[in-house]
């Protein structure tokens, strides 16, 4: 037994060797015959037809050499295997060639040019690896033919002319044509990344949110940008399945391969994607329930039915000839998808093979659908990234506290979507809530409004310095309080309230809400908690800066503006005065023997007299008018759009408020009164300082006409009526 199989081992390495080494074998067999120059040619009388007919079976047996390797092909494990694959053929087609020549010839021979065509095309096609050597093989076949001892007359002095003409014709096409093929292949290349890149930039277009959304004037809102994304994938997912399932068609020789997709109730079918040659194609949905489907769905396996009846394929509205049909179903996961079907008109019945094809399809269109999906996800995932780090930019570059709100509002937005909003400073002192900023549904009057409800939300947040609720879902959804009882927002499923947190001092709280559940996903609560974080700060840099601004612009000790401040918009007004053609009166005014307060009462009786009066001038005046502190005991009105008569009934109610006010003290109550001059602008001077001249002249007249009175630039100063009690 043993010696039996070792036998049968050995026959079939012996057929194996003799199957890869025939050809070389023969072809070094052409080569001793020609070099002893057994072939000659038929054509010549006294011929040995024996030894034409041996030559002809030799040449034959080179054919169908040549034949086998060209038909049929050898597996090849390596591009060196490959490489003396070829060599091995060429080497084939030259014995050949020459065999037939030299029966025909010889060098001679009227056909020998063949042999020039034979050596390009085994360059041309070859790489040069392989064209090479099978080159230098056919200038070996001519010296066999020139210098051996059966050479034929005159063949040896030929030779250089016939070397001479194979290598041009070698070098011509290596050059020539080696240089065309590398052109095209170069030409294809870049056809290929053009259309790469234009493929990248119609992605770009439909689906990415990219580099050129950066320059964009504006981003895309979140429902736009899920449309680009939901219509670029969906057109990818068709063309994949579409591509899918035309494959799978022509590969089984299939009339019908469709996918089914269950909808959203389970009871019917949509036609996804369709390849068929039949006409009698149903269009519309179709229920999950009927015909062969049932099967289907109910087992959730493959069925396989050989010659089924029409009623069982509901996909065909009229009689189509069906030989076999095939269903599989569309898991994803455990959860039932759809249903992928095939039919042929002809042939045997779907072998189980076959029908595993299927089962892999299925997967493969499933896997498809998630890919996409995941993708999707990514680049929505770096839509809200993107416009996450451009509201943290702007929150950055915010100074005041309104760019804050707004920087705030749209980090939210970038992070995720919500339908009110609310941002609300918190005064550790009172405890209370003053709303600063409020958009959506429930924001009308919230504005503004100030808030101390220990029970509330926002209340609980700055307490356990937490965000609450801490998952984001609100229990008592039919009615929210996020700041007291009165600011009651209704029908909101989603909730999240986060303290402004800078150093464990909470600034306030930002609130955000949606009427969707679910609204505030962990990861976007993680966001909203940055979005916060960088909130607080910016409100504390904005308070700062708002500080600053205060400090370098009003007087500390009465809060009006300062000196320089009141200079620079008093020529801002007389500017818009010039331009608009209105009037602008200018009122100083000077507590009389302010000096005298101080020297009997003390610096600080002073200093809350000055506030007293500065109240009453800023309470006096309109929103337009200029009320500041214009140096010491001195004070500056400016009216805009009011003559002379107006600014003098102003200046008499305020000289009369303050002479009504007393003033404690350690020595006892006492009043006060006030000098002042009026100016308009442009009767009394159309440059401000000028302006400010008359005023100061006025107020002059004033203090000196016996003081507690009124004096308009150019008038006759006026007693004034005696008060109560004065300071002379």
């Amino acid at each position: 037994m043993r010696a039996r199989k070792l036998f049968a081992r050995s026959a079939f390495e012996f057929r194996r060797a003799f199957r890869a080494f025939w050809g070389t074998a023969l072809v070094l067999g052409v080569v001793a015959l020609l070099w002893r120059g057994w072939f000659f040619d038929l054509r010549q009388p006294g011929a040995d037809y024996a030894r034409g007919v041996a030559a002809a079976l030799l040449a034959g047996a080179l054919a169908i050499k040549v034949a086998a390797r060209v038909l049929t092909g050898e597996r090849r494990r390596s591009p060196r295997r490959e490489m003396l694959s070829d060599i091995e053929l060429g080497l084939l087609l030259l014995a050949a060639a020459y065999v037939f020549l030299s029966v025909l010839g010889g060098t001679t021979s009227s056909i020998y040019p063949l042999i020039y065509a034979l050596v390009s095309f085994l360059v041309t096609f070859h790489p040069l690896k392989t064209g090479a050597p099978l080159a230098a093989a056919a200038l070996g076949f001519e010296a066999v033919m020139a210098f051996g001892p059966g050479a034929a007359p005159g063949a040896a002095a030929s030779f250089p002319a016939h070397a001479g003409f194979i290598g041009v014709f070698a070098v011509l096409n290596v050059a020539f044509l080696h240089a065309e093929v590398a052109r095209q292949r170069r030409e294809h290349r870049k056809r290929l990344e053009a259309e790469v890149q234009s493929m990248r930039e119609e992605a770009r277009d439909f689906r990415l949110i990219s580099p050129a959304l950066a320059a964009e004037s504006r981003l895309r809102t979140r429902a736009e940008e899920e449309e680009k994304l939901s219509q670029g994938s969906i057109e990818t997912i068709h063309q994949q399945l579409l591509h899918a399932i035309e494959l799978l068609r022509h590969a089984l020789g299939l009339k019908t391969c469709a996918l089914l997709w269950l909808d959203g109730t389970g009871e019917k079918l949509k036609l996804k994607e369709l390849s068929t040659t039949a006409q009698n194609i149903t269009e519309g949905a179709l229920p999950a329930r009927a015909g062969v489907f049932a099967a289907v769905l109910k087992e959730g396996r493959s069925c396989v039915l050989e010659s089924p009846r029409p009623a069982l394929l509901p996909y065909y509205r009229g009689p189509e000839e069906v030989a076999a049909f095939v269903g599989v179903p569309v898991f994803e996961g455990k959860t039932l998808r759809g249903l992928l079907i095939g039919d042929r008109a002809k042939g045997p019945a779907f072998t189980p093979s076959e029908s595993q094809l299927f089962v892999s399809a299925a997967s493969q269109i499933m896997r498809i659908v998630q890919s996409e999906r995941v993708f999707q996800a990514v680049e929505r995932s770096k839509h809200e990234h993107e416009r996450f780090y451009r509201a943290s930019t702007a929150l950055n570059r915010a100074l005041t506290l309104e760019e804050v709100y707004a920087a705030a509002l749209e980090g939210a937005r970038g992070v995720c979507d919500f339908d009110f909003a609310a941002i609300a400073a918190f005064d550790e002192r009172t405890g209370r809530h003053t709303v600063s900023m409020a958009v959506g549904e429930g924001s009308e009057g919230l504005l503004g409004t100030q808030h101390r409800d220990p029970a509330s939300i926002a209340s609980m947040v700055v307490k356990n310095k937490l965000a609450l609720p801490a998952n984001g879902e609100w229990r008592e959804r039919h009615e929210t309080h996020i700041f007291d009882g009165r600011d009651r927002v209704r029908g909101f499923e989603s909730l999240y309230v986060l303290p402004l947190l800078v150093k464990d001092e909470v600034l306030g709280t930002f609130a955000i809400a949606a009427r969707r559940p679910g609204a505030f996903s962990s990861d976007r609560r993680e966001m909203l908690g940055v979005v916060a974080n960088q909130v607080a700060i910016s409100m504390q840099n904005g308070r700062m800066v708002q500080s600053l601004e205060e400090q370098a612009t009003t007087d500390g000790l009465t809060g009006l503006l300062n000196h320089r401040t009141f200079q620079e918009r008093l020529q801002v007004m007389l500017g818009r005065a010039d331009r608009h053609n209105f009037r602008v009166a200018v009122l100083l005014t000077d507590i009389d023997h302010f000096k005298k307060v101080n020297d009997t009462y003390g610096h600080p009786t002073g200093d809350a007299v000055l506030r007293r009066v500065a109240g009453i001038l800023k309470a006096s005046a309109r929103k337009i008018d200029i009320v500041a502190r214009y140096g010491g005991e001195e004070f500056a009105l400016v009216l805009e759009g009011t003559d002379r008569a107006g600014a003098r009934q102003l200046a008499e109610r305020i000289r009369e408020e303050v002479a009504l006010q007393t003033f404690e003290s350690g020595q006892g109550v006492f009043t006060a009164t006030l000098s002042l001059g009026v100016a308009v602008y442009p009767d009394d001077g159309r440059a401000k300082q000028d302006v400010i001249a008359c005023a100061d002249k006025a107020l002059y007249a004033a203090k000196h006409g016996g003081r507690n009175r009124t004096v308009c630039h150019g008038e006759t100063s006026r007693e004034a009526p005696s008060l109560r009690a004065a300071v002379g």
